[in-house]
C-alpha cells in the first residue's frame, strides 16, 4: 500500500512538472468581422456608437475604427437620430438639451459600412430610482489578524412585475470599475430569471458588488478596505433587454478567468452572441445594440457618520 502511495505522488509530480512548459501556438489570422459597439443610453450626453474590426487574438493595441459608415437609429414613432462620424470608427449624436429616447418605445439600428447592411432592434425599458447610496462597517479576522473596511452599498427597489433586467455600473472617486469580475448585472431584484424576486429591493449580492477588492501591493493575501475616508460612490442603474442580460452574462463567462492550473476547465473561449445582423449578405457582425434608461445617486464617504462595532 505504500509503495502505491508514493507511486501516486511521483505521478502527480511528474503531471505537474510537466504543465510548466509553457507553449506559443501559433494560430492563422481569421478574416476581418465588423464589430457595432451600439449601448445608447438617456443620459444628459453625448451618445456614441463605435464601429470597428476585429484584430488578432494577440494584438492588444486599440482596435482600427471603420470610416465612412452610415449610422442612424429610428424610433417607432419615425423620428430619426443620425450618428455623425467622429474618429477611428466612432460615430456621435450630439447631446443639446433633449436626452436621447423615451421609456416604452422601441428603436431600430443601421450600420451601413463596406458594402453591407447591418440592422438591430432593442426597446427602452423602465428603471427604477436609487434612492440612496450608504456605507457601512465591518470587521473580520482571519489567520491571527483583524481587518476593517468600509464597505458601500446602493438602494433601489425593482418595480412590480416581473421580466426587469438590468446593468449596474459604479464608479469610485469617478473612475469607472470596469474589471471583468465586476460586472452586475440583474434580473428583477435578483440573479436570473429563475429566481423569482420581483418588486423587491436588490439583493445584497448585487447591492454589495459595487465594492472594489483590490489587494494590498505591501501585504500578501490582504485586501485594502472597498473605501476610505473621503473616497466617493457613485451607482447607476442602466436599464437593458433580457437579450443584453444574457449578452453580458455570456461576456462575463468569457473574460473573467483567472489562468493558472483551473483555465484546463474553464469554459472554452468564443465568440459572444450578438444581435447585430447582416441583411444585405452572410458575412457576419460582432457587437450588440441596447439602449437603456439610467438612474443614479452617490455619496462620499465620511467615516465620524458610519456607526461602528463595539
Amino acid at each position: 500500500m505504500k509503495a502505491l502511495k508514493y507511486i501516486n505522488i511521483l505521478i502527480t509530480g511528474i503531471f505537474l512538472m510537466s504543465c510548466d512548459d509553457q507553449i506559443y501556438p501559433e494560430l492563422n489570422d481569421a478574416p476581418e468581422v465588423i464589430v457595432v459597439d451600439a449601448w445608447v443610453n438617456n443620459k444628459p450626453e453625448d451618445q456614441i456608437i463605435k464601429v470597428t474590426r476585429t484584430q488578432p487574438y494577440f494584438d492588444n493595441s486599440e482596435s482600427v475604427g471603420v470610416a465612412g459608415a452610415e449610422v442612424y437609429i429610428v424610433d417607432n414613432e419615425g423620428t430619426r437620430f443620425d450618428f455623425v462620424e467622429s474618429t477611428n470608427g466612432a460615430y456621435v449624436w450630439p447631446y443639446a438639451t433633449e436626452t436621447f429616447g423615451t421609456v416604452g418605445n422601441s428603436y431600430s439600428l443601421t450600420v451601413v459600412a463596406d458594402g453591407n447592411t447591418f440592422t438591430s432592434t432593442s426597446a427602452l425599458n423602465r428603471v427604477p430610482t436609487v434612492d440612496s447610496v450608504t456605507f457601512r462597517f465591518e470587521k473580520e479576522s482571519a489567520f491571527g489578524t483583524e481587518e476593517e473596511f468600509y464597505m458601500g452599498e446602493f438602494w433601489s427597489r425593482d418595480p412590480e412585475g416581473t421580466g426587469d433586467t438590468y446593468w449596474i455600473k459604479s464608479y469610485k472617486n469617478g473612475q469607472y470599475l470596469a474589471k471583468p469580475g465586476e460586472i452586475n448585472i440583474a434580473w428583477d431584484a435578483g440573479f436570473s430569471a429563475g429566481g423569482a424576486i420581483d418588486g423587491l429591493i436588490f439583493i445584497p449580492p448585487i447591492r454589495d458588488a459595487v465594492n472594489p477588492f483590490d489587494e494590498d501591493p505591501n501585504e500578501e493575501d490582504t485586501f485594502l478596505s472597498p473605501y476610505e475616508d473621503g473616497d466617493s460612490l457613485y451607482v447607476e442603474v442602466h436599464s437593458i433587454t433580457p437579450a443584453a442580460h444574457n449578452f453580458l452574462t455570456q461576456l462575463y463567462i468569457q473574460i473573467d478567468r483567472e489562468g493558472g492550473f483551473a483555465a484546463l476547465f474553464d469554459t472554452p473561449l468564443s465568440n459572444v452572441p450578438t444581435n447585430i445582423v447582416n441583411t444585405t449578405s452572410d458575412d457576419i457582425a460582432l457587437g450588440f445594440f441596447c439602449v437603456s434608461a439610467v438612474e443614479g445617486n452617490g455619496k462620499r464617504l465620511d467615516v465620524s457618520q458610519v456607526p461602528q462595532e463595539e
